[in-house]
């Protein structure tokens, strides 16, 4: 098992034929990701040599869906077209769409997240400016190394791509089921509770990391879901303690407001829910490996 992501998905790429569409086209395909094509509307009707591979380019997500099944598009596409390109993907209703471009305007994920909403939700949307998600072993859709980590039963949601890849790195040996990177925007589509959710449903996790960081609220609202809907145990680490007042820091999302926000008013009501919480990524790491293997 794995959440959102397993063996079966198909997958394509919007933007595949641009320089980061086709690198990471060819590391997701290394990895054993059934990417089954392309979209660009200027290049429909053509196929594109990746490392051997014949992959096919549609006109539109729409036709790729009916040609191949996909059930998975992965978005790279410059910020000024990512609005409609996420359109696209929710009229056509993929199940799953991972925006990894950053630099989207605010306004422009409340408005495709909203849409999604108006249109039922039958698109889930992971993003934007994130990582994208790998159920290792079985797929990887967006731009985290396949290689630094493998499969195991441990569920992984974080904020940041960077402590994403360190805290897979670390605890290797013991392998995720899956990791999931879903931005620190201040808008972005799958939350901490959503990942916790599908970990806690998920028979072949037994414990999850959650990565949080600075800014927002979004740490203190899942900490309250945890306390009332989790059952496994919870570990988690909060990016930003050494991060000096009133100033705004890394990700968009990580706006401080007096003491709303900080790594320590997060860690405590973390700590309230029962939550194990490192004051470093290895310190958090440790916990995690003494919780699944004591």
């Amino acid at each position: 098992m794995a959440i959102f992501l397993t063996k079966e998905s198909k997958v394509i790429v919007q933007g595949m034929t641009g320089s980061e569409g086709m690198k990471h086209t060819r590391r997701m395909l290394a990895s054993g990701t059934a990417i089954v094509g392309g979209v660009n509307p200027r290049k429909a009707g053509t196929t594109v040599d990746v490392d051997g591979s014949e992959v096919p380019v549609f006109g539109s997500v729409k036709e790729a869906i009916e040609a191949t099944g996909a059930d998975v598009t992965v978005i790279f596409v410059p910020p000024k077209f990512t609005k409609d390109a996420v359109v696209e993907a929710i009229d056509a209703e993929i199940g799953l769409a991972v925006v990894i471009t950053e630099g989207v305007p605010v306004h422009d994920t409340a408005a495709f997240w909203a849409y999604a909403g108006a249109k039922g939700n039958k698109t889930r949307i992971i993003g934007p400016n994130c990582p994208g998600l790998i159920s290792p072993g079985q797929s990887n859709a967006g731009i985290i190394p396949a290689d630094i980590t493998s499969a195991g039963r441990i569920g992984l949601v974080s904020k940041s791509g960077t402590l994403t890849y360190q805290m897979m790195y670390e605890l290797s040996d013991l392998g995720f089921s899956s990791a999931v990177g879903i931005g620190g925007d201040p808008i972005i589509g799958t939350t901490h509770i959503d990942a916790l959710q599908a970990f806690q449903d998920d028979p072949d996790t037994d414990l999850i990391v959650m990565i949080g960081e600075i800014g927002g609220d979004a740490e203190e609202r899942a900490a309250a879901y945890i306390k009332e809907h989790i059952t496994k145990p919870v570990v988690g680490y909060v990016a930003g303690f050494t991060a000096p007042e009133g100033k705004t820091m890394g990700h968009a999302g990580a706006i401080v407001s007096g003491s709303s926000g900080t790594a320590q008013a997060k860690k405590e009501a973390l700590e309230a829910a029962g939550v194990k919480v490192g004051k470093t990524p290895s310190e958090t790491a440790r916990l995690a490996r003494q919780l699944l293997q004591g």
